[in-house]
């Protein structure tokens, strides 16, 4: 099932990126790479809770006056139903957030046709074998915290098991609670297992931690991107055959349930259309170029022909020969994803981005979308900015709504936050965003000679809305640090 063409309407893909690699937004980037080569919706973005750009900026980025907001997530446990509304300021189904009518669509995940994608999964990665031989396994976390944390998994095993699909056992198995997936042989009868991670993205989890409980794979093995773990099938261990597959996120036509869950919402609420969406952003974008070039960031853009030339703007004397030539926004992500040691850029706002590149993008529109991969939401934070319309978070109001581990944060002092703020924000070595938020609303957070100090040249400057996850969390581990000191344990 698939929507009808929503033109007059914006896409934004909701995940939980991480600031320590690549692999947890990836698919997610790539699911919306592909709606947007299919011209559905008049905008295709994303936006994380771990990871730029933040869901505090995505007003900011998006201009549809229509919304559709799908979070890229398994279970519609704690972060469907508490994390991401409070976050995206929503109140399920539907919200008005900065005049723009939000439609909170459900997490891809309990979505019926996942079960395909399941199926198809499992044939790939064990192709031939006999079903009726074979015991499927669904693993996914398991936690504590939301009940409905593992409702997605337990509803995919019944229906698998139901539809008459052949296996021998279709089983549910956890990281963290029981049904142990570390005792997957004890659960399981067939001479062949095939496992599934019900992930949305190849990370630590499915890499490294689960090939471990398997019994596949060492404790301390390889990178979690560069491991090999799904291309070494069959596995022979515990007296069985184990069949081992990437996570059900990674699969292709994850960009189909995205869809789907749209056309669900449609479907349960009535279809909606926006209006047509006016450039604002940009017109005032082609504004800042009228000269023929500006900087964005570390980022200069120079008009060429009927496109535009971008490179590192310490590279504006370098003869471009030299450069390594790159085409299309797509590359604008690969090139900000890694600095010259080749180590992750959790904050793309780092004065790290490597030199060394020339990208040339035809048209304004895909300009815009590679100075979103480069500096996410820059363009926007600046045009509110120039336009006095800023709404920045004052960084008590972002600390005190965290909740879960994360509850810590709002406890800290007023000198152990600015604290952290000197360790996380620092602008020579950190984070070269101009931040915007005080304190608190009546409290600037510094003064205005340290203010000026901060300013990173550049005619689009990159402002800070909100506090990052990285300050969030040095906040969080300072306050935890001083409450374990003031109560020690008995």
């Amino acid at each position: 099932m698939l929507p009808p063409p929503q033109r007059n309407a914006a896409l934004v893909i909701v995940g939980h990126g991480s600031t320590v690699n690549p692999d947890s937004s990836e698919p997610t980037w790539r699911h919306a790479d592909e709606i947007r080569r299919r011209g559905i919706f008049q905008e295709v973005a994303c936006c994380f809770w771990k990871e730029e750009p933040s869901m505090a900026e995505i007003y900011d980025t998006v201009e549809s006056d229509l919304v559709y907001m799908v979070p890229n997530f398994i279970s519609e446990g704690y972060f469907c139903q508490e994390v991401l509304p409070r976050e995206l300021r929503v109140t399920p189904p539907q919200s008005t957030v900065e005049g723009k009518t939000v439609r909170y669509c459900d997490p891809v995940g309990i979505h019926p046709n996942m079960t395909r994608l399941l199926l198809k999964r499992a044939a790939e990665v064990a192709p031939d074998v006999p079903k009726e031989q074979t015991t499927l396994i669904i693993v996914g976390h398991g936690t504590s915290l939301n009940d409905n944390s593992t409702k997605a998994i337990r509803t995919q095993v019944e229906l698998i098991r139901d539809g008459g699909h052949g296996f021998a056992e279709v089983l549910e198995a956890y990281m963290e609670e029981a049904p142990f997936i570390a005792e997957w042989d004890k659960l399981s009868s067939a001479p062949n297992v095939v496992v599934v991670p019900f992930f949305i993205a190849d990370g630590l989890h499915s890499f490294q931690d689960i090939p471990v409980l398997l019994g596949i794979a060492a404790d301390e093995g390889l990178a979690a991107s560069q491991s090999d773990v799904f291309r070494n099938n069959p596995y022979h261990a515990r007296e069985r055959t184990l069949y081992y597959s990437s996570a059900i996120g990674t699969e292709e036509l994850m960009a189909d349930v995205i869809l789907d869950q749209v056309a669900a919402f449609d479907e349960k609420h009535g279809a909606a259309d926006g209006n047509p969406m006016q450039p604002v952003l940009t017109d005032w974008l082609l504004q800042q170029l009228q000269s023929g070039s500006c900087t964005v960031g570390q980022v200069l853009v120079k008009s060429k022909n009927a496109g535009y030339e971008l490179r590192h703007h310490a590279d504006i004397e370098v003869d471009p020969a030299s450069l390594t030539m790159h085409h299309g926004s797509s590359a604008a992500r690969q090139l900000s994803w890694l600095d010259d040691a080749g180590q992750f850029r959790g904050l793309k706002s780092a004065p790290s981005l490597k030199r060394g590149w020339l990208l040339e993008v035809t048209g304004i529109a895909e300009l815009r979308l590679a100075l979103d991969y480069f500096h996410p939401a820059a363009v926007g934070l600046a045009y509110q900015e120039a336009m006095g319309t800023l709404k920045p978070t004052p960084l008590r109001d972002c600390l005190g709504k965290q909740t879960g581990r994360y509850r810590f944060a709002g406890k800290v002092t007023d000198d152990e936050a600015m604290e952290a703020v000197a360790t996380i924000c620092d602008s020579a070595t950190r984070c070269t965003r101009r931040i915007a938020w005080g304190l608190t609303a009546e409290r600037p957070l510094y003064g205005p000679a340290e203010a000026e100090a901060r300013t990173v040249n550049s005619q689009i400057p990159l402002l800070c809305k909100e506090a990052c996850p990285l300050l969030i969390d040095q906040s969080r581990k300072v306050a935890r640090e001083r409450f374990l000191r003031e109560n020690p344990p008995a």
